[in-house]
């Protein structure tokens, strides 16, 4: 099978790259880049394990493939934060949001793309947003309160936002 070119922005970083057409963005991301951080579950679009965000949102990279992202910009786990943690990576390790960690890295794409869209969102709204995300270890309480801390953490470092 032919493989055809794409040119996308990871973590801020431009890529272009010689993909086979049925390659999933996953497998892109872990084996040619080399960021082993988006987890791979379930593989069939259940879990949100594998979840990154694409153009701001956070899609399952199990279920697209790495041509569909010709031209966007990506954000992996390794891309949150410039060095430090992220106040949501904080909010979570601050929270006790994380158990294993299988979860987490998509946990914290789906409740970024929320908090991008909403900075105060209500607990129903975060339950609404990370409930395409499956966790075996937390119950998911102490993950809500994560994610309402960061949203304050965010509004407290950006006021204009809230």
């Amino acid at each position: 099978m032919d493989k055809i070119e794409v040119s996308l922005t990871v973590n801020g970083r431009t890529r272009a790259a010689l993909v086979s057409p049925r390659m999933l963005l996953s497998d892109f991301i872990r084996h040619e880049l080399a960021l082993p951080g988006t987890h791979v579950g379930c593989e069939h679009g259940v879990c949100g394990s594998c979840n990154v965000l694409v153009d701001g949102k956070a899609v399952r990279s199990c279920l697209m493939f790495a041509v569909q992202t010709d031209g966007a910009q990506i954000t992996t786990i390794e891309g949150f934060g410039d060095g430090d943690l992220d106040p949501i990576q904080t909010a979570f390790w601050e929270e006790h949001g994380l158990q294993c960690g299988f979860c987490t890295p998509g946990m914290l794409a789906s409740a970024k793309e929320l908090l991008d869209h909403n900075p105060d969102p209500s607990d129903e709204e975060i339950r609404e947003a990370i409930s395409g995300n499956l966790c075996r270890c937390t119950g998911y309480e102490y993950i809500i309160n994560a994610i309402r801390s960061a949203a304050a953490k965010l509004r407290a470092a950006d006021p204009a936002a809230a």
